[in-house]
């Protein structure tokens, strides 16, 4: 068996918790004021000693990240938590914004003061409007507290967050396209270098952060780096929101330490695959993660041991099927869904997705040939890595990772 640890989660079963009182009550803002009692760059060490990694999927140091904004300040710095959870599989940042919007808030706060921003924005997809207006009013309600807004808690420390909304675009979860969205222009990615710590938003040094990772932040300074690694493993410190869904008894999000198997997720905290089937493939880190096939499952879910298996954590988005799904079927799922996400602006991604799409389209017609499986890979191989952004690379290497895990299935559509 395995137990949970709570730590994002630890208030969800507290109700009332988008009201600023109740969160003080229950613990709320001590990081924030443990952190004000330190230099600034305490805090980003302090994070760099627990270990934090990006909780979007990239898993880069959080600390690093941060110490990579200029020393010296002649510009004004932003903090923009990406809170546009587009990826397939994804609902474990909702989570959090829903039940628990002074966490993330807290965690905004207390980061702004470590990088030595002026402003942070919350960049949400449109479809989450209510949130938004949930994010709102407890914005309003920190700064009558004194909690955000100028000199915080009387420190002379001034920070102010807004929520911006999206309008639903995929690939405004890329970091970059995501800073092009809110300085009001098309969401595409940029050329890096620059990296946005140098130049991001407004040509202005920016960090750009999850809103699981910036949830982190407040429990690292209330306790310290030592407990927040134990709550983990080695190299794969705190706790981990997977969200679960597919063919399981009891889909959901659930918190573990990262690192937690696989199988015992969709054992013991999904309560194993629905109606006693036989488990066929699961999907570890979204849709644009490796699929797994059934005897590949014994993986633990961390960034480093899910590189191993030839996939990745990315979200934590568990995608269960059971036997009787039709992977050629999901295979057109997925290449449909990158297809129409891309913004066009590469051409491999752009002119390679939709010649997949036609492929598998005329496979599952019955107008298929011998060549198209072999056709997908060489589409696969050369949209890897010729791209701006990892979409064009994340549908088509999804969708050749299922060919070829489960080739006699497409091969049977062949005539």
């Amino acid at each position: 068996m395995i137990s949970e640890k709570k730590a994002l989660t630890r208030h969800a079963d507290v109700p009332g918790m988008d009201v600023i009182d109740h969160y003080i009550k229950d613990g709320g803002y001590q990081g924030l004021e443990k952190a004000l009692k330190r230099v600034p760059q305490d805090i980003v060490e302090e994070v760099k000693k627990s270990f934090l990694r990006g909780r979007g999927g990239a898993g880069f140091p959080t600390g690093l990240k941060w110490s990579f904004l200029p020393k010296e300040k002649t510009k004004p710095f932003y903090l923009v938590c990406n809170a546009d959870e587009g990826e397939p599989g994804t609902f474990k940042d909702r989570i959090i914004m829903e039940n628990d919007p002074f966490l993330l808030i807290e965690g905004m706060t207390i980061t702004g003061y470590a990088i030595r921003a002026d402003l942070g924005f919350i960049y949400i997809r449109g479809e989450f409007k209510w949130i938004a207006e949930k994010l709102e009013k407890a914005i309003e309600q920190a700064k009558k507290k004194n909690l955000l807004g100028k000199n915080i808690l009387n420190s002379n420390y001034c920070f102010d967050i807004k929520v911006m909304r999206g309008a639903g675009a995929y690939i405004c979860g890329e970091e970059t396209a995501l800073l092009e969205s809110i300085e009001g222009k098309r969401g595409e990615p940029r050329t890096k270098p620059p990296f946005p710590a140098n130049v991001g938003l407004y040509g202005c040094p920016t960090i750009v952060n999850n809103v699981e990772t910036l949830a982190c932040i407040p429990f690292i300074l209330q306790h310290d780096a030592e407990t927040f690694k134990l709550m983990g493993s080695f190299q794969a410190a705190g706790t981990k929101l997977y969200g679960i869904s597919g063919h399981v008894n009891k889909p959901g999000v659930y918190e573990y330490p990262m690192g937690t198997n696989l199988k015992d997720l969709i054992q013991y905290a999904a309560g194993g695959v629905k109606n006693s089937k036989k488990l066929k493939a699961v999907i570890p880190g979204g849709l644009s993660a490796t699929i797994l096939k059934a005897d590949e499952i014994d993986v633990n879910m961390d960034f480093d041991s899910c590189l191993k298996k030839d996939t990745m954590l990315g979200s934590g988005g568990i995608i269960v099927m059971d036997e009787d799904t039709s992977i050629p079927e999901v295979a057109m799922t997925t290449i449909n869904f990158f297809t129409h996400e891309s913004c066009g602006q590469c051409a491999p991604c752009r002119e390679g997705l939709a010649k997949i799409q036609q492929i598998l389209k005329n496979l599952l017609a019955g107008n298929g040939t011998a060549n198209d499986l072999k056709t997908i890979d060489e589409l696969a191989n050369i949209i890897n890595g010729s791209t701006l952004c990892p979409l064009g690379e994340a549908g088509a290497l999804a969708v050749n990772a299922m060919i070829q895990k489960f080739r006699p299935e497409f091969e049977s559509l062949v005539n």
